[in-house]
């Protein structure tokens, strides 16, 4: 029908991203590495998190939406119950 339409602003159909990462992954992955760094003085923990957050940038450039379908399947029952 003409006349009926809504305009509907891109912000509310895409996830907060930090660095081009959803924010929760963003904030999990800062806190695991910070963790590393400063509680066991491993510096390991600095190039673990450069790797983590790439390969996380790398999944959320081919779906936004990933992480958030990967926390619902993992959460979800098997349907024949196996």
């Amino acid at each position: 029908m003409e006349g009926f339409e809504i305009p509907i602003h891109r912000s509310l159909t895409q996830p907060i991203m930090i660095g081009g990462v959803p924010r929760e992954i963003a904030i999990l992955n800062g806190t695991l590495s910070a963790a590393l760094v400063l509680g066991l003085h491993s510096w390991l923990g600095i190039p673990l998190g450069i790797v983590l957050h790439v390969i996380a940038v790398n999944m959320a450039k081919k779906d936004p939406q990933f992480f958030g379908t990967f926390r619902r399947q993992i959460k979800q029952r098997g349907f024949y119950g196996v």
